[in-house]
């Protein structure tokens, strides 16, 4: 028998990591609004203190944890910090990454093994320590960050970081597979979203966005909360429980998941 789970999503605890920002923090917005207390990851304390300031604001609980993701071997205390202060946790999000882009010849195998270990290797050092505690509640759900990089036609600049998410993409569906008798459903998304980084490529090279934004067939880059946050809402909530192992593209239209 799982732990007593509140009704809806109120009540829950999540851990996302890199929610000082971007998508992780439209995330943990989005979460918040259903009533989950949030756990925030990341590297960047004020960044992290500025999202647990606005997630109070929406009247949920919240913590910063400072943690650079590609240091494996804190990931499980970190996780355990996590429950002590709130008691469960029922949500995990796979969000930070760190890494290169350019042409494959421009790239050192530093910077290349760089998106693979704040990637898969970080990735799986979290799914791994919070397995425990999702199946503790017989109603976990882990959503992962990869991205439509995957299957671009032309994934010129984009290989090293689309080879990470290739990787997690598998580890994905192994969890989901090997991990469902256990109450835990792992599923990925591939986002996009107007992050500060990508809304300071698209005002400071605007022909370029225009031809990006008209790839979209919405015409239109996807908001951090609005349209990635309410999704993971819907993805971890009860209305989607028999969904696992899945790849969810969150990108208008502009890529095909074959």
């Amino acid at each position: 028998m799982g732990a007593v789970q509140p009704e809806g999503l109120a009540g829950r605890v999540a851990l996302v990591t890199g929610a000082g920002q971007g998508v992780g923090q439209g995330i943990a917005l989005a979460l918040a609004s259903e009533g989950v207390s949030v756990a925030v990851v990341g590297r960047t304390v004020t960044k992290l203190e500025e999202t647990c300031r606005l997630l109070k604001e929406r009247g949920v609980d919240a913590e910063p944890f400072a943690c650079d993701v590609a240091d494996t071997e804190a990931v499980p205390g970190v996780v355990e910090a996590v429950v002590g202060r709130f008691g469960r946790l029922d949500i995990l999000v796979n969000n930070a990454w760190a890494g290169a882009m350019g042409p494959l010849l421009s790239l050192s195998d530093r910077a290349f093994r760089k998106g693979f270990e704040t990637g898969p290797f970080a990735t799986f050092a979290f799914m791994k320590a919070a397995h425990p505690h999702l199946k503790a509640t017989g109603d976990g759900s882990i959503v992962n960050l990869v991205t439509s990089a995957m299957v671009r036609w032309d994934p010129t600049t984009y290989g090293a970081y689309a080879a990470s998410k290739v990787a997690l993409r598998s580890l994905t569906r192994t969890a989901a597979v090997e991990w469902a008798p256990d109450g835990i459903r792992v599923n990925s998304i591939a986002p996009h979203a107007l992050s500060p980084g990508l809304k300071w490529w698209t005002e400071n090279n605007p022909e370029e966005a225009d031809e990006f934004i008209a790839s979209i067939p919405m015409r239109r880059i996807g908001d951090c909360e609005g349209d990635i946050g309410r999704a993971v809402v819907a993805l971890v909530g009860s209305d989607m429980r028999y969904l696992t192992g899945a790849t969810i593209p969150l990108d208008g239209g502009q890529a095909f998941f074959g």
